[in-house]
């Protein structure tokens, strides 16, 4: 009862190399696709968080009122 067992870690020098042959491995997207997809990606933000503004505006109006009443 409470008894662990013991693993060995793996050498730092094969870890290392283990890790720049994974980042090898990687397919990094090309400059113009990157350019699109965060221009995409702000443009989205951008309108779902006016869309979030222009409801919270309207819902905050709507509660004045029906508190008013």
């Amino acid at each position: 009862m409470g008894e662990t067992e013991k693993t060995s870690k793996a050498p730092k020098e094969n870890w290392f190399a283990g890790l720049k042959a994974e980042f090898g491995k990687i397919i990094w997207p090309a400059k113009e696709s990157l350019a699109k997809q965060t221009t995409a990606v702000v443009i989205v933000s951008v309108v779902v968080g006016l869309i979030i503004a222009v409801l919270d505006f309207f819902i905050q109006h709507g509660v004045d009122i029906l508190v008013k009443l």
